[in-house]
């Protein structure tokens, strides 16, 4: 957890790069802020102690995020009752990649080497309902069906047959499987 909480406070404080552990790991207000002594306790991690971290999760437990972060959802919007309509969201963007993060490629609609995040949001509450990221050179649809098919099924399962649902979606989406 102290990993994962010097991460964020990283991220949080304007430091996205995994090598800024190295110079912030003797910070002392990055020190204290993560429940650590400034004076007397040891640095914080560093960056391939933080790279670790970053890359030991693997695809099942990329889905269990996923799912837990699609049960959150569940949990949020029946604190209204069941409801009528379902509106999903699925949007594709474009996550501006610097350097040589795996995954990034040159992505040619947006002109620059990107990670490609396929994103879910409830369209009537804004809230998110899961992401998946994927390779910069991945077409928008990639993946939609699949979390389209889990999204309804699971829906389904929360509040039955009766629950109207919806997609929204670009171009990008207007594809025959969708």
């Amino acid at each position: 957890m102290r990993l994962v909480r010097q991460r964020v406070f990283q991220i949080a404080c304007g430091y996205e790069d995994q090598n800024d552990s190295d110079t912030l790991r003797s910070d002392p207000l990055l020190k204290l802020i993560c429940g650590s002594l400034p004076e007397t306790d040891g640095n914080l991690a560093s960056q391939p102690t933080i790279s670790r971290l970053e890359n030991a999760p693997d695809a099942r437990s990329c889905l269990r995020i996923a799912e837990a972060l699609g049960e959150l959802y569940l949990r949020e919007r029946s604190k209204g009752g069941v409801p009528s309509r379902i509106l999903l969201d699925f949007d594709a963007t474009d996550d501006p990649a610097h350097g040589d993060q795996e995954g990034a490629y040159y992505h040619g609609y947006y002109q620059e080497h990107i990670l490609h995040p396929l994103l879910v949001f409830d369209g009537d509450t804004g809230q998110l309902i899961t992401a998946l990221l994927r390779y910069g050179n991945t077409h928008a649809s990639r993946g939609a069906l699949s979390i389209l098919k889990r999204l309804v099924r699971r829906l389904r399962e929360a509040w039955g047959e009766d629950v109207r649902i919806e997609i929204r979606a670009d171009a990008g989406f207007a594809v025959p499987e969708i």
